[in-house]
């Protein structure tokens, strides 16, 4: 039996090895299934599942099945594949060709899920399951394109902003060389178009002058050129290797052969204004990153740590959770944490875009990298590092100007396919021009007309910058949008749904009438309600402890307490059996609530929320909680349906209570008596009417609607935010800034379509003028090295727009 499993295991051995991480295994039981389940697959030669290690290792015929089969396996059975995400720092791109040869060859390659390469941000967000492939792996089929690779988190944000400024030296210098000895070609070519031949330049010259051009400044083209060509592609590097030598090298005949006509200019003049191009567009790029840069410069140095009783100025990175911190009047708070003494006014613009201090003392909330104003304070670290709401800011905004948004894919489309094709329009410009009888000389320089006209680097940066530059502008006034889906989707919106509590509302009621039934008093009834809503987390019960407390109440302890999902609580406490709750909960338990359903129908109508009170399955009273509106409510609901919108809200309130908020901050559509579980079934259905829909929430309570709908927008105040629940988190409370994220969602897109017309347009329009012998090579060179600088420079456009305008 022995020798069969070892004949078993060898001829298993021959087949593929995969090893996968599997989460979600409890017990021997689990993986004795997952491996059962595994073995049953045909092309499936031996597998094993470590429950210690959470591993699967998987012998398999490649023939027969695939890894993503054995994948899609272990999730049918119930555990999951766990996947990673990795970010590389790409260099050598140049083009938009570039970025989606190295795209492709990511996301090929076994083990990666999903990859998608920025090239504003020369970056490469990578989703794949570790144990299928490696870092190093990903690395490898990069560099083996020809381009450089490394992990984004080995490179510090101050080594790659060196590294952007090196790259600015390093094409400045190049153009300014190219500049100069170019100058003199240049003067040459005007000279004989004006009849000055007295300022013609020896040949020998102007080849040495040209040769400096070419091959010390232009390497730079023949390297990339190299590398595409060696791996089978094409890029920008080659339409440009290839137009300039075209015209260099047959001046170079013509000096040998002592022919009259040379071009020797023409290549000189389009390298050295494609390296200015180069240059200005590097330039550009670094400015659509400045919010991250603003953003990184807000977080002070160092914090004044209270230690055994004295205090040390130390390094911001060494402060740890639980550490007391003294802050004084003008200086920059440095972690998050909560204020144990002392009182103050604190400037979080930086966090929420809004511009008035916020009053805070003992208990209150403070965020890092804002502002104290007046007074000194302590408070206790509760947040540092990585965990802070400026870092979490950061990474998200990161995130969301590494991505890419669906608008993006016609430009990838293109880009693909896009020199190859230039390339055949040019050698079939060379080849008409020479059969009409132009001769060899005219084909040559039409030929390169075109292939240095043709460039697909605008492509590229079109969708990224803008997106870069608008997620920037949102982080600076509160909008944190996660990526360049989501802000694509929010440009489209035509139908808001918004929570009622915490959103419309304050989310802070207060009792506001009692209605007592004997024989109890109001007291006795507020205290026993109190007594139960301890238990609660709902905004609602809160509201009547916080009234039992200021009347100083003496609460009583309470047993077999239970929430009840959108109609109340039930408590014990002694002898009886308490429920408060809403009218479906009286109803379901046949109690008849007449003798006060008037009062209840008249407070309803003024807008509070009324509880029913029952004790021993009695009528004990009623109490009415208002929740007061929002400022500025009413002025951004009439600001949404100005922008064309249509406006919802959603309510577990009864539909009189709802409809009672609606016509204050002037809604028509109001969708009341939902359940907290329904709410996503009814985004659901605006959804299937063909509406793109937003819903507004908490980002907590309301995470299934947010999921649910188009695009979620979670209302967070402070450290208070649900970045994980939402396409966009607004950091402020003020519902006029959904209308602000939706009109810079909206900017944003006319600025992608804008490039992308314009990269379009620079090649459907240049490219036939130059096969009609329309331009000549120095005015394609100008064209294409101004296409991407337009592009970029219209991105930036995007930095002086106020989305809070209206």
């Amino acid at each position: 039996m022995a020798m069969e499993d070892t004949a078993k295991q060898l001829d298993a051995e021959k087949g593929k090895k995969l090893t996968l991480p599997v989460a979600g295994m409890t017990c021997a039981a689990c993986s004795a299934r997952v491996e059962r389940g595994l073995r049953k697959m045909p092309g499936v030669l031996a597998a094993g599942v470590n429950l210690a290690l959470e591993k699967a290792t998987v012998y398999y015929d490649p023939d027969q099945t695939k890894a993503s089969d054995i994948i899609a396996k272990i999730r049918d059975i119930g555990y999951e594949v766990p996947e990673e995400n990795i970010e590389l720092l790409i260099s050598g791109m140049s083009c938009a060709a570039c970025s989606a040869r190295v795209e492709k060859k990511l996301n090929s390659l076994p083990g990666v899920q999903q990859a998608t390469v920025n090239l504003a941000t020369n970056k490469a967000n990578i989703k794949f399951i570790p144990g299928m492939i490696t870092v190093s792996e990903m690395r490898k089929a990069v560099e083996s394109l020809g381009y450089g690779a490394r992990r984004a988190a080995d490179v510090s944000r101050d080594e790659e902003g060196q590294a952007r400024q090196r790259e600015i030296r390093r094409q400045t210098t190049k153009f300014v060389v190219a500049a100069l000895l170019s100058l003199p070609l240049a003067w040459m070519m005007v000279a004989e178009v004006l009849g000055w031949h007295r300022f013609m330049i020896n040949p020998w010259v102007q080849l040495a002058l040209a040769t400096v051009v070419q091959f010390w400044a232009g390497w730079q083209f023949y390297r990339g050129a190299y590398h595409a060509l060696k791996t089978g592609g094409t890029n920008m590097d080659v339409l440009v290797a290839l137009g300039t030598s075209a015209a260099y090298f047959y001046s170079l005949v013509a000096v040998l052969l002592g022919w009259k006509t040379l071009y020797f200019e023409s290549a000189a003049i389009v390298i050295t204004l494609i390296l200015l191009g180069k240059t200005l567009e590097a330039v550009a790029k670094g400015k659509t990153s400045e919010a991250i840069k603003k953003l990184m410069g807000l977080q002070p140095k160092t914090a004044r740590v209270l230690r055994n009783g004295v205090e040390e100025d130390i390094p911001i990175d060494e402060v740890e959770v639980g550490d007391i911190i003294l802050v004084r009047p003008g200086e920059r708070i440095p972690v998050d944490g909560v204020i144990l003494e002392g009182t103050s006014s604190v400037d979080e613009s930086m966090l929420t875009g809004e511009s008035l201090p916020v009053e805070k003392g003992p208990g209150s909330e403070v965020v890092g990298a804002s502002v104290n104003k007046q007074g000194s304070f302590t408070f206790r670290a509760t947040k540092v590092g990585n965990d802070t709401a400026l870092a979490q800011i950061i990474r998200l905004v990161e995130a969301a100007q590494g991505s890419k948004a669906p608008i993006q894919r016609l430009a990838d489309r293109v880009s693909g396919i896009f020199v190859p094709v230039v390339i055949v329009i040019a050698l079939l410009t060379f080849i008409g021009w020479y059969l009409s009888g132009a001769g060899v000389t005219a084909a040559l320089i039409h030929m390169t007309t075109v292939l240095v006209i043709a460039c697909p680097c605008a492509l590229g940066l079109a969708t990224p910058t803008a997106i870069m530059v608008g997620t920037g502008v949102g982080a600076e006034k509160g909008i944190l949008i996660r990526g360049g889906e989501h802000l694509e989707r929010a440009g489209k919106i035509d139908a808001i749904v918004l929570d009622k509590t915490g959103t419309i509302t304050k989310g802070e009621p207060s009792v506001t009438d009692i209605l007592v039934i004997p024989p109890f008093t109001e007291k006795q009834l507020l205290a026993a309600l109190a007594s139960g809503e301890r238990k609660s987390e709902h905004p609602l019960g809160q509201a009547i402890v916080e009234r039992a407390n200021e009347l100083e109440l003496a609460l009583q302890e309470v047993t077999d307490f239970a929430a009840l999902p959108g109609r109340g609580i039930r408590f014990q406490m002694g002898q009886d059996t308490w429920l408060v709750g809403n009218e479906a909960l009286a109803r379901s338990l046949g109690i008849d609530i007449s003798p006060v359903l008037a009062e209840k129908n008249r407070w309803e109508e003024e807008g509070k929320t009324v509880m029913i009170a029952l004790a021993a399955n009695k009528l004990a009273g009623l109490i009415a909680v208002a929740d007061t509106v929002k400022e500025h409510a009413r002025e951004a609901i009439a600001e949404l349906k100005q922008m064309g919108l249509e406006v919802y809200m959603l309510t577990g309130d009864q539909q009189r209570t709802a409809r009672a908020i609606a016509r204050q901050v002037g809604i028509d559509h109001v969708v009341a008596e939902v359940l907290p579980e329904h709410k996503a079934e009814q985004v659901q259905k605006l959804k299937e009417a063909g509406k793109v829909v937003a819903m507004v929430g908490d980002g907590i309570n309301d995470a299934p609607a947010l999921a649910t709908a188009d695009v979620g927008m979670a209302i967070g105040t402070g450290t208070d935010v649900a970045m994980e629940s939402a396409s966009i988190t607004l950091m402020r409370g003020d519902l006029r800034t959904i209308a602000s994220a939706i009109r810079l969602s909206r900017q944003t897109l006319k600025k992608i379509r804008q490039n992308l017309f314009w990269a379009f347009f620079y090649n459907i329009i240049g490219i036939p003028l130059a096969v009609f012998g329309l331009l000549t090579p120095v005015m394609g060179g100008a064209a294409m090295a101004f296409s991407s600088v337009s592009v970029v420079s219209n991105s930036l456009l995007l930095k002086r727009y106020n989305p809070e305008r209206v």
